[in-house]
């Protein structure tokens, strides 16, 4: 087990911010997991645990512990009650593991293809996109329980999934490190063409899509609203959607309907979104005055998406979360709504 010290995390991270890590380790084994814990405990350091640093803000003071990169490698594969299981390490891309699937023609993920970041983190957020979430395709996962350090097999009930949550980000925040995950596909399944996007993208076809033709419209959807990493597209250089949509009860829709009626304005209506009772934090945030676009010197917002914080080129951790609160401040005064921020705050 290799321990480095003062290591930049900004480099680590999508949106390139941030101080250094005091320690870090990358860890490709369970055991070199289990050292790097030990080490972190036996000198009385705060862990923290890095995956793809997608959904990551580092504060400009870095981290003063141990950063534990999970780097556990493999895909393997077997099938069980009609389904093909893929027992994925932690450390494995998203991405690649979802082109595997669907070549392999098994569905389930393909409308999550281009998500930036690493399957360890996927349980974690509930990660979603167009329709899918892992939620639904999760079997089991291996985890490291830090009460005991010993490693443990949840079942997907017990990872207590909700609307990007989970336990793990949530009611056991900190008590799990993510080892390995398995997903249970559907063999030859259809893909799920459910969000406007995708209906559009194929709108005119006689003929279902396939799960690759699927995949692909999904990555270039992404890239069309600068939600696929493209290297030296600053627009990319973000956190992804950094408000969560919100859920509202039929009381505070109804508010929010009076709201926009007084402004001359309606709520657009989503299928895929009303059914979770959800409404788009992108039209919440285009409507206070932060359009696509919208910069305040070194931040600002992605010129192809309402949600992306983006870091212009010289932007700190500062601006960031200072933008962060000036949107959240703003949709709260006109619309009475406090959004919620979708990406970890590190250090803060």
């Amino acid at each position: 087990m290799l321990i480095q010290e003062n290591v930049p995390l900004a480099p680590l991270t999508t949106l390139k911010v941030g101080g250094p890590a005091r320690y870090f380790v990358e860890a490709k084994t369970i055991s070199e997991v289990h050292d790097a814990v030990g080490y972190a405990r036996a000198q009385g350091l705060p862990l923290f645990v890095l995956g793809g640093g997608s959904n990551l803000v580092v504060s400009d003071a870095g981290w003063p512990g141990l950063v534990l990169k999970v780097s556990i490698p493999a895909i393997e594969e077997h099938d069980e009650d009609g389904k093909v299981v893929f027992d994925v390490g932690a450390g494995v891309d998203w991405d690649k593991f979802t082109a595997r699937a669907v070549a392999r023609n098994c569905a389930g993920v393909e409308c999550m293809s281009g998500i930036p970041g690493s399957v360890g983190g996927t349980p974690v957020q509930n990660v979603g996109a167009y329709g899918q979430e892992v939620a639904e395709t999760i079997d089991s996962l291996q985890a490291l329980d830090l009460r005991d350090c010993e490693v443990r097999e949840l079942c997907n009930q017990a990872c207590g999934f909700a609307y990007r949550t989970s336990i793990f980000n949530t009611t056991e925040r900190g008590r799990y490190i993510i080892l390995r995950v398995s997903y249970a596909l559907t063999p030859g399944g259809e893909p799920h063409i459910a969000y406007a996007d995708l209906k559009k993208y194929f709108a005119g076809r006689t003929s279902k899509p396939s799960l690759a033709e699927t995949r692909e419209a999904v990555r270039q959807i992404r890239a069309s609203k600068a939600m696929l990493i493209v290297p030296g597209d600053e627009d990319c250089r973000s956190a992804g959607s950094f408000f969560k949509n919100p859920v509202l009860s039929a009381e505070q829709y109804r508010e929010l309907i009076e709201r926009a009626a007084a402004r001359g304005l309606q709520i657009p209506s989503y299928p895929a979104l009303d059914a979770q009772k959800k409404i788009s934090a992108a039209w919440l945030v285009e409507h206070s005055g932060y359009s696509k676009g919208y910069s305040s010197g070194p931040v600002g917002i992605s010129r192809k998406h309402a949600l992306a914080i983006v870091n212009r080129g010289r932007a700190t951790a500062a601006d960031v979360l200072a933008l962060k609160e000036h949107i959240q401040d703003r949709v709260q005064e006109i619309w009475g709504i406090r959004l919620e921020p979708e990406p970890v705050l590190l250090g803060f």
